[in-house]
């Protein structure tokens, strides 16, 4: 007659520990779903800007002046001609889907070509998408310390014609939630049905 080797003995009491611990793990709470967008809890980017920036009333403003809502932050500029544009569309789209949830959410418009985004350039372009929406400029050496912070690519490409140049840029976005944290980030092509979702988990404290 065959010997079970050694390492076999044990399966039995193995297998009921296994089954003892997923009837427990039955029994517990439910697991939250995944956040639809890539989840960044715990990484070191921000949480703030080093400096603060300014506003379209001239106001200097820093993140933490949002604290208590969820905040969608975008760095990107007002002659994009495709991504910002976009961006913008899909978050105001995505607070119109959120309802009164909204009041609870700031987006966060910043500008990484403060030469042409003046405080009235973006006071005539980021509310056009949505009246609540905030836009953010200041000076070249305060949006590179944001940018930095974030790790946002920015860099000026010169082209032929009348704009002069363009600004190559990252295009997601990132998502803080009601203590100031950052929590995911934003794909370019996110859809608005997935933001909507995460942004109502962060709002019920997930």
């Amino acid at each position: 007659m065959r010997r079970r080797p050694e390492w076999m003995n044990g399966m039995g009491a193995l297998a009921a520990a296994l089954a003892v611990a997923l009837l427990l793990a039955a029994c517990g709470e439910p697991a939250p779903p995944p956040f639809r967008a890539t989840d960044i809890t715990g990484a070191s980017v921000g949480p703030d800007f080093p400096r603060p920036l300014t506003d379209t009333r001239g106001q200097p403003r820093r993140l933490a002046d949002y604290r208590g809502k969820a905040v969608v932050l975008f760095f990107g500029y007002t002659h994009c001609p495709d991504v910002c544009p976009t961006a913008l569309t899909r978050f105001a789209a995505a607070m119109q889907a959120l309802g009164d949830e909204a009041k609870r959410v700031q987006v966060v418009f910043v500008s990484i070509d403060p030469a042409r985004d003046t405080p009235a350039q973006l006071a005539g372009y980021v509310p056009w998408f949505n009246p609540d929406f905030v836009g953010l400029t200041g000076s070249a050496e305060d949006v590179a310390a944001a940018a930095q912070a974030f790790r946002i690519y920015a860099a000026r490409r010169d082209v032929p014609g009348g704009m002069g140049y363009v600004m190559d840029h990252s295009a997601g976005a990132y998502v803080l939630d009601t203590a100031g944290r950052p929590r995911l980030y934003l794909r370019d092509d996110a859809p608005v049905e997935d933001i909507v979702a995460d942004l109502r988990r962060l709002l019920a404290g997930g």
